[in-house]
């Protein structure tokens, strides 16, 4: 075997044992593009991991900057770690631009230093970085000759961060972060003292109700993509959109109730919500050759 194909079995195994929701959708892809969604996959784990645990934020940086200088040896040398070994193969095969894998770095990194956002934008910004980007990294394994694909791409992105901001509320809180904007907090009269009470309140439930009402709107938004996609692509994409959509289900059934509780699909319901949405993509689509 060789150093290329260890790379690439190194992902798969890293994406089988750590992706859980994605692992589903990436079963849908031709197997060439499923490789290649398991590098960049692997690659935002290293991201992701490297900021966890109990290192100082010197050793965490440290450790953001030793993956961008590997990031772009994997660019422009012969990388020395067989997954930027993989990665590196995987950008130049599908002509993925270096500044992509560099947005979700800073994403990453800004995930140490900010733990407040004031408003919308501030954090609309911080989804594109870690969530959006990653969107736009796959629509090049995807396939697409469409520029409006990138925008419905960059959207489906940002509802899927957002479902997962609103899961996570309580177990982002427990961590010192608070992603719901602290206008929004002011305008539904919740203090950041009630959140940390755990007070679920006409109050909550309304800041729970607008935060999910917009995940909605970019849900809408993002799943007109699929039509953008070749035909063997857009499972992919629509099995992890219909998964994220089955957690903002989940959440609005619980009444908004993310406090004391984690909102989650089994695996048998993820399962279901796979081969399901796998054959409904596989029908033929009104649009095939959107404008």
């Amino acid at each position: 075997m060789t150093d290329l194909e260890l790379a690439y079995e190194e992902c798969r195994l890293i994406t089988r044992r750590e992706a859980r929701n994605f692992y589903y959708a990436f079963l849908t892809l031709p197997a060439a593009q499923r490789r290649a969604i398991y590098v960049a996959y692997t690659f935002c784990r290293y991201c992701d991991d490297s900021v966890d645990g109990e290192r100082s934020l010197d050793e965490k940086l440290a450790m953001l900057s030793e993956l961008r200088r590997k990031l772009d040896r994997s660019y422009h040398e012969r990388a020395e770690d067989l997954v930027f070994l993989g990665l590196g193969d995987v950008a130049q095969k599908y002509d993925i631009p270096q500044e992509y894998f560099q947005e979700v770095l800073s994403g990453v990194q800004s995930d140490l230093v900010k733990v407040r956002y004031q408003n919308f934008d501030e954090l609309r910004q911080y989804c594109y970085q870690v969530a959006s980007v990653v969107g736009l990294i796959s629509l090049h394994i995807f396939g697409y000759n469409n520029p409006k694909a990138k925008d419905y791409a960059v959207d489906l992105g940002l509802a899927m961060q957002l479902t997962n901001i609103a899961r996570d509320v309580k177990e982002d809180l427990d961590s010192g972060r608070i992603y719901l904007p602290q206008d929004e907090l002011a305008q539904f009269a919740y203090s950041e003292a009630d959140l940390l009470a755990g007070v679920v309140n006409e109050p909550f439930k309304g800041l729970m109700r607008f935060q999910a009402q917009r995940a909605r709107q970019y849900f809408d938004r993002g799943f007109q993509l699929l039509p953008y996609l070749p035909h063997r692509s857009r499972a992919c994409p629509a099995v992890l959109g219909q998964l994220y959509s089955k957690v903002l289900d989940r959440i609005e059934g619980a009444e908004y109730d993310v406090l004391h509780r984690r909102v989650s699909l089994s695996k048998v319901e993820k399962v279901r919500v796979t081969a399901q949405t796998w054959l409904t993509s596989m029908l033929p689509w009104s649009r095939q050759n959107p404008a």
